[in-house]
């Protein structure tokens, strides 16, 4: 059977009012039928003046609309699993044996020319970059100042970074540094869309706390953590860990007043090529920024300048959806992480500043025979192409009774709210194999306010201190069998699934109160459904 719906009916669980009852006002709102009334209700009105940023799906007829409608409507049926469930990543799902590999697979529905590509990039992502000069002129220019030497070295397997653990390094593990605007020129650039913040003069956009030889680094990342008690309404008791950050030996002084600390782990990288390919306005369809609806959850679009700056692009990629496309955010790490130049991001010192004058002095890696950057046009469309076809494995468990209790009980304590849990790709997407797929990542994408607790204090565009983009959660359960570790959130600092809802507040305070309530027959359901994931 096939999961894309070029040719396939579609079919629906749950109808009229039993949907309601366990679905939330906003999901309901998700059913892309409501795209057809979005020039009423307003939502229009977050699309772009220049057009790159449209309110309704201009890539689908009157009757595939209704088609999407129907198969992305909630569900109000958890007896059963609903068709194509399994297929998380629609018809480019992997259904190859699970084990530490399970993130690295192309997606199914490549051709085989494509396999080839995907090869090829990921031996580019697992490359690893030396200083220059070097014999090797080819795998020149890494840093001067860098946090990697390999893209792999952070998305080590393709999934989940963590934080820091006793000698361990921070390599799957940085510190972005920024500020709000200051000034009235400041803030209009923001307004813009020009900027999405402001660095350190000194120590630019994130620590780089390694170095090539003969140039000291920036500094080391410091995390001390504080074990705070909670107790759940039937008394069981445990334990979060509050962190708190820090850098030891700055290499160059104290950082600007107003600079905040913003820690970030590597995310997984599988489904990233679907993710693109939503069509920007059933996400801005979901969002509420005025909570018109009144159930406490409001959703922010983060809307930043195109990479060529000639208009508004949708962002929905990195912690704060800081990028808009997979090649954007691709460029950024290996300018920011790796100190490596790109077509996209020339600049062949990295993150060093005009502060730095022995970085800024330091050889570059640049091979005019081979291009004017040290990661030339070919290398950046392959890295991207790989990540773009990193399949989303295929659902486990996913019709155990234990499983489908805990789905109920995902849809029942208003998770469902943030976490989205289907979309319909575009069907001009330009690649086939992301070409009009039924998804389920449950995530909207969209900026929420996670409460103080997680807050960071750092804008990102239209993010605020406290808000964070909704992180897709298909993969979720497949961490320890990867990656060896089950650390989750923007900075690890949840050692488990529960200890990560129990970390949710703000806009999720109540779906938070509401797990923290249940019985534990409930929650160890929960649970086991977000590891079928």
């Amino acid at each position: 059977m096939r999961h894309d719906l070029k040719d396939t009916p579609c079919r629906v669980s749950g109808k009229g009012a039993s949907a309601r009852r366990f679905v939330p006002e906003r999901v309901m709102k998700s059913a892309l039928v409501f795209v057809l009334l979005l020039a009423a209700t307003g939502i229009a009105a977050m699309a772009g003046s220049d057009g790159s940023l449209p309110g309704v799906r201009d890539d689908l007829s009157p009757e595939d609309l209704a088609r999407v409608a129907a198969v992305t409507r909630p569900t109000a049926d958890f007896s059963r699993p609903e068709e194509f469930e399994k297929m998380q990543g629609g018809g480019g799902t992997s259904r190859k044996r699970v084990n530490q590999d399970a993130f690295s697979q192309s997606s199914a529905n490549i051709t085989f020319e494509e396999e080839g590509t995907f090869k090829l990039g990921n031996g580019l992502f697992r490359k690893m970059w030396v200083s220059s000069p070097s014999s090797t002129q080819a795998s020149d220019g890494l840093g001067p100042l860098f946090n990697a030497r390999a893209c792999q070295s952070c998305h080590l397997k393709d999934g989940r970074g963590h934080p820091p653990e006793g000698a361990a390094d921070a390599t799957s593990m940085l510190l972005r540094l920024a500020r709000d605007a200051e000034t009235d020129d400041e803030m209009a650039t923001l307004a813009r869309h020009a900027a999405l913040n402001f660095s350190d003069p000194v120590y630019g956009g994130q620590l780089q706390d390694l170095a090539v030889p003969g140039l000291q680094s920036e500094g080391s990342i410091r995390i001390d953590y504080e074990e705070i008690p909670v107790t759940l309404g039937d008394g069981t008791q445990l334990s979060l860990r509050k962190p708190r950050y820090a850098i030891d030996n700055l290499a160059h002084g104290p950082l600007r007043e107003g600079v905040t600390l913003s820690p970030r782990i590597a995310p997984p990288m599988i489904g990233l090529g679907l993710v693109e390919q939503i069509h920007p306005a059933d996400i801005l369809a979901l969002a509420d920024p005025d909570d018109r609806d009144e159930d406490g959850i409001s959703g922010r679009a983060q809307i930043v300048r195109s990479p060529q700056g000639d208009g508004l692009m949708l962002g929905r990629f990195g912690w704060k959806a800081q990028a808009p496309t997979i090649r954007q955010q691709s460029a950024d790490a290996f300018a920011n992480d790796m100190g490596i130049s790109s077509p996209d991001v020339p600049h062949p010192w990295g993150d060093c500043t005009e502060a730095q004058k022995d970085c800024l002095a330091m050889p570059t890696g640049v091979q005019p025979r081979l291009g004017d950057t040290e990661a030339p046009d070919p290398v950046m469309e392959l890295v991207t192409f790989y990540s773009q076809n990193l399949a989303v494995p295929a659902r486990r468990n996913f019709s155990e009774p234990e499983v489908l209790r805990g789905k109920e009980v995902f849809y029942e304590t208003g998770c469902t709210g943030c976490h989205t849990p289907k979309f319909v790709t575009r069907r001009d997407a330009p690649n086939k194999a992301q070409s009009f797929q039924l998804i389920w990542p449950y995530s909207d994408f969209l900026l929420h306010d996670m409460g103080e607790g997680l807050a960071d204090g750092q804008r990102v565009g239209e993010a605020s201190g406290t808000e964070w983009r909704t992180p897709p959660l298909w993969g979720i359960g497949l961490t320890k069998r990867v990656n060896g570790h089950t650390f989750f959130l923007h900075d690890g600092r949840a050692r488990n699934l529960t200890e990560a809802i129990l970390w949710h507040d703000g806009e999720a305070s109540i779906a938070r109160e509401t797990f923290a309530a249940l019985p534990k027959a409930d929650r160890d359901a929960l649970v086991a459904f977000l590891e079928s994931l």
